[in-house]
């Protein structure tokens, strides 16, 4: 990228205040440390461990809170649902970082973020059950936003995408898959022997995507189980949700560490489903926000 190009008004909207368009949140807002959830009620849920509260900030579902616990700086913002809504939070968040407000042109000095995506997740393996946590060491997007940036090659694993459109017979009408490694020192850091170190595929939407059939027919009824079924290096594939994919691979271009790591709320395979999962999210942020 070119650090004298002036990028224009209309490619990185800044609001009156001097804070980016969607999250609105100002550069001096912004922190090193950072959780990501989908729900922006969740933010609030995450925030209440915070030993001090430094701002709280919403704009649509963008809801961020920052502060402190124990002793560390953090801030928590909410995405939505969706890797479009991703696409949205990462960018801007790197834009904090990395874009100066005032002259529009990238900083020399590259500032990197971390990351960490907390959500719920369905599980698409029977040893694999309500109330687990997946991390998403691997995710792969259905959404195909990562091919609409340059050096998508670079950041991707290739021969887990030609192997696993091939088991799947994936149709050409839609967008082609890419798998992305979460960060490694993140993985390490935040993983322990209570978590499963998952293949995780991030569909483009929650039913269809998903292999779910409401009163529309599917156009693979049998894609769920190739999923299943596919093994890449002996492993695989976990869990269906729907950012991790995005997120891992708009870091790695941008240069910033990410991962996801969910927890396990429906078995696909089993038909069953928990909506009473708040005390399990609740564990599963309080162990992420002790070793982050």
């Amino acid at each position: 990228m070119d650090q004298n190009r002036i990028i224009p008004p209309s490619e990185l909207i800044i609001n009156e205040d001097g804070s980016a368009f969607h999250i609105h949140l100002r550069p001096d807002q912004l922190r090193d440390n950072i959780i990501l959830v989908g729900d922006p009620g969740r933010v609030d849920m995450v925030a209440s461990y915070f030993d001090e509260i430094d701002y709280d900030v919403s704009s649509r579902e963008f809801h961020a809170i920052a502060g402190r616990y124990k002793g560390k700086e953090l801030l928590c913002i909410s995405h939505g649902i969706g890797p479009d809504n991703i696409e949205i939070v990462v960018t801007e968040l790197d834009a904090l970082a990395n874009v100066d407000f005032a002259t529009r042109k990238v900083r020399p000095q590259h500032r990197t973020l971390s990351m960490v995506r907390v959500g719920t997740s369905g599980s698409l393996q029977e040893d694999i059950h309500i109330g687990d946590f997946v991390m998403a060491s691997k995710g792969t997007g259905f959404d195909g936003i990562l091919n609409f940036y340059a050096g998508r090659d670079s950041v991707c694993d290739l021969e887990f995408e030609r192997q696993f459109m091939a088991h799947t017979g994936w149709r050409p009408t839609w967008a082609a898959p890419y798998t992305v490694d979460a960060d490694a020192e993140l993985l390490s850091r935040i993983g322990r022997d209570d978590m499963i170190h998952g293949f995780t595929i991030a569909a483009v939407g929650f039913y269809a995507p998903q292999g779910r059939m409401v009163r529309l027919p599917l156009a693979d009824p049998d894609l769920n189980e190739k999923i299943e079924s596919f093994r890449y290096q002996g492993r695989p594939i976990t869990n269906f949700e729907m950012e991790s994919a995005c997120l891992q691979g708009l870091a790695r271009l941008l240069g910033h560490k990410a991962m996801t790591v969910c927890c396990i709320i429906a078995e696909r395979r089993l038909t069953k489903a928990n909506t009473d999962y708040k005390p399990s999210v609740r564990r599963l942020i309080e162990t992420v926000l002790d070793r982050f």
